[in-house]
């Protein structure tokens, strides 16, 4: 029986007072790869803000990573997001420190003690992306796709169970991308750790076929789709 990462059941997603997603089913396993697709404004980021506690749940029952989304609040958030890697297009790293502070950084926030385990994780995640000769560098020494590894390392520091990776790519070109795209499904098939990603390049979604959820008309639309029960 695999185990369920992510499971959203007749679940509307606001935004404010506005209904931006409707009845929205879906279940995610571990080592899944999913793409999230749909046009600008069709209520991705809504989605991704719901999974990472950002935007409260509040019709229908939703869990992550084993946290009940119906449950948060700002006490609890940041333990969802301690079992959560997030991704984004603009690296969001600190630029006035080298690759290894800006790792060993997220590990003292998160409340790591031991400098000899703060150590061998941050060496283990730089291997895992191809860095682990690059610590000592700063973000603005290396190229973009570098530095995206890099926030896929920062991702990986707390062993999360799921990646919520938002437009990835968006700023690589198509080799780099595809290095990215190589790298993600590789963490999902060898840790078992689900990806969720979201993305506007079809052509990345043709090479890489995966399973899809399209938001379109306040909808979510599962191509691995089965009748709810």
């Amino acid at each position: 029986m695999s185990e369920t990462v992510v499971s959203l059941r007749n679940v509307n997603i606001y935004q404010g007072n506005s209904l931006i997603l409707q009845d929205v089913n879906f279940t995610i396993n571990k080592g899944e790869f999913v793409f999230l697709v749909g046009k600008t404004g069709t209520g991705k980021s809504s989605l991704l803000k719901t999974l990472y506690g950002e935007l409260t749940l509040t019709e229908g029952t939703g869990s992550v990573v084993g946290f009940d989304l119906r449950e948060m609040d700002w006490k609890k958030v940041p333990f969802l997001r301690r079992n959560l890697g997030v991704v984004f297009q603009d690296f969001q790293l600190l630029t006035d420190r080298t690759v290894h502070e800006n790792l060993r950084f997220v590990l003292k926030a998160t409340g790591w003690k031991d400098e000899r385990l703060i150590e061998e994780k941050i060496n283990d995640v730089l291997d895992k992306v191809g860095l682990r000769s690059k610590g000592f560098k700063m973000p603005f020494e290396m190229s973009g796709g570098e530095q995206q590894r890099v926030d896929i390392a920062r991702a990986l520091l707390n062993s999360p169970k799921l990646i919520l990776a938002d437009e990835p790519t968006g700023n690589l070109d198509p080799e780099t991308s595809d290095e990215i795209m190589q790298l993600l499904f590789q963490i999902a098939k060898d840790y078992g750790t689900s990806v969720i990603m979201a993305t506007h390049d079809f052509i990345m979604i043709n090479r890489y076929p995966s399973r899809m959820l399209k938001t379109e008309r306040s909808k979510v639309i599962d191509s691995a789709a089965v009748p709810a029960e």
